[in-house]
């Protein structure tokens, strides 16, 4: 194979990558791109195999997350040239990761070069999607983390995501390796017996992935709660303008009305635009007029606080106990400015809205609500399993409200509704959904969607949800397992190779 076959191979892989997501769902697309990575991999030296990574990358970034460009030019008012430019940037520091975990594992392989054949067939099954899932995680985390596009996402409706509740989202990206892996080898040895030896163990791997689908890890609590989900899709151009304040306020209002029956109705993020002290009449009168229909509030907006000036995006509870949610996780470069010092000028250039917000604490107690503790995540935080288990097991239901109008007519709230339903799936929660603009939706416990809004549409989402107690084992363990668990992958590998020595 020629080495322009090979960046050829190489890209057509990435490209196949972001059809494996949401709204695609050809989830056996991505097992196939990876294995074919892998394949590419094994053929050339360290140099070779980053380049054919970073190519792997750039096609795989560049058509699953280029819609970071909507945000930056049409919301932000980013020139044109340079809206590009941050564009191709963020997708090449992506890049870098595939390319990294490549040069990794063809230094493994050189390193086991002399070994007998069967120990290269451990090192493409052990190694391989060990050191895939590490540079996953390194990605999940590093610059406050971009978890996007990890490969157990496109597995929330395959028999892989039976194992969410055990090993969490990076745990599934490690079988999805695996089983890229599996389908190489069988693929790469023309023997009946051992290729059919390869695929039974995928089978078995998949198998056991769909019977713990059927296993309930939480159990039922009290009786179901009704609750509303209030869709306003108000224009993101649109949701700032003052004299939008009122017609937003009303919109928001007239919906709910319509929904006192529920025990809990949802708004979603900065739904409210106005500081809080700005808007306190206003809340004062919806809380009021709630607790006359025995119904509770749960509405987004900025808070304020008078003395320091910090201002924080919240989630407001209007009911008997109240309380307040403040973003913990925030956004580089829409929510806040790394390293202000040095670059405090970038804010002038991108001409986000409120843009220096402060953050949450880490550790916030579930909001009362219709009787129930609600654990609440804002926009961006549902991409970070391990911070929605902080709640856990103490809430009995899971909110994540959003603003995805900031891309919109993109695949990006497709893709950020899956996670959501990855977060159902790993908690054993049921989860509640409310956008401004799309998609809201309510999520079973099993991670399905029961009810969907469609975005660009203006609605009310109203259903009957079950409470939940107890606890899945990732809400125990967290993502500590399938980091042990790939770690332990290298550990056997390495004694192979010197059994086999």
């Amino acid at each position: 194979m020629t080495v322009w076959q090979r960046m050829f191979l190489a890209l057509v892989a990435g490209a196949l990558m972001p059809l494996a997501y949401a709204p695609f769902d050809l989830y056996p697309l991505g097992l196939l791109a990876l294995a074919m990575l892998f394949y590419l991999w094994l053929q050339v030296g360290p140099r070779q195999a980053f380049g054919l990574g970073l190519l792997f990358g750039l096609a795989m970034f560049g058509g699953g997350v280029s819609w970071v460009y909507i945000s930056i030019h049409d919301y932000g008012y980013v020139p044109l040239g340079l809206s590009v430019a941050l564009t191709l940037l963020f997708i090449v520091v992506l890049a870098l990761f595939p390319a990294c975990s490549a040069y990794v594992v063809v230094r493994c392989r050189m390193w086991l070069e002399h070994v007998a054949p069967r120990t290269e067939a451990w090192l493409v099954l052990l190694v391989l999607p060990a050191i895939w899932l590490l540079f996953e995680w390194v990605r999940g985390w590093f610059l406050t983390g971009f978890p996007w596009l990890h490969i157990g996402y496109s597995h929330t409706d395959s028999p892989l995501a039976g194992y969410a509740p055990l090993l969490g989202v990076y745990g599934v990206s490690l079988l999805a390796a695996v089983s890229s892996s599996l389908l190489l080898l069988a693929l790469m040895h023309r023997r009946g017996g051992i290729r059919g030896g390869y695929l039974l163990v995928l089978v078995a791997l998949w198998l056991v992935g769909a019977l713990l689908s059927q296993v309930e890890w939480t159990r039922p609590m009290g009786q179901p709660v009704r609750v509303s989900l209030v869709q306003g899709n108000i224009a993101q151009e649109m949701k700032w303008l003052a004299d939008m304040r009122q017609p937003t306020l009303n919109l928001y209002a007239d919906l709910t009305r319509e929904h006192w029956e529920s025990d809990l109705v949802i708004w979603p993020e900065t739904a409210i635009p106005l500081f809080s002290y700005q808007a306190q009449t206003f809340l004062e009168a919806m809380k009021a007029e709630a607790a006359l229909n025995d119904t509770d509030m749960l509405v987004g907006l900025v808070y304020q606080d008078q003395e320091s000036g910090a201002y924080y995006n919240s989630m407001l509870g209007l009911g008997v106990d109240g309380g307040r949610y403040d973003k913990h996780h925030l956004v580089p470069f829409t929510e806040y400015l790394p390293f202000k010092s040095a670059l405090a000028g970038i804010i002038d250039v991108l001409d986000v809205p409120m843009s220096d917000f402060s953050a949450g604490e880490v550790q916030q107690q579930p909001l009362q609500l219709a009787g129930q503790a609600i654990g609440i995540s804002i926009c961006y935080e549902d991409a970070f399993g391990e911070e929605v288990i902080r709640s856990l097991p103490q809430a009995s239901l899971l909110v994540n409200v959003s603003n995805d109008a900031w891309f919109a007519g993109s695949i990006a709230p497709a893709q950020h509704l899956q996670m959501a339903r990855m977060r159902a799936l790993e908690t054993g929660r049921e989860l509640m959904r409310a956008t401004n603009t799309g998609i809201s939706a309510f999520i079973s416990a099993h991670g399905k969607l029961r009810q969907v809004a469609p975005q660009f549409t203006t609605e009310v989402l109203t259903l009957d949800v079950q409470p939940r107690s107890g606890s899945t084992p990732y809400v125990w363990s967290g993502n500590r397992a399938a980091l042990v668990l790939a770690l332990l992958m290298i550990v056997a590998s390495i004694f192979i190779y010197r059994r086999g020595s």
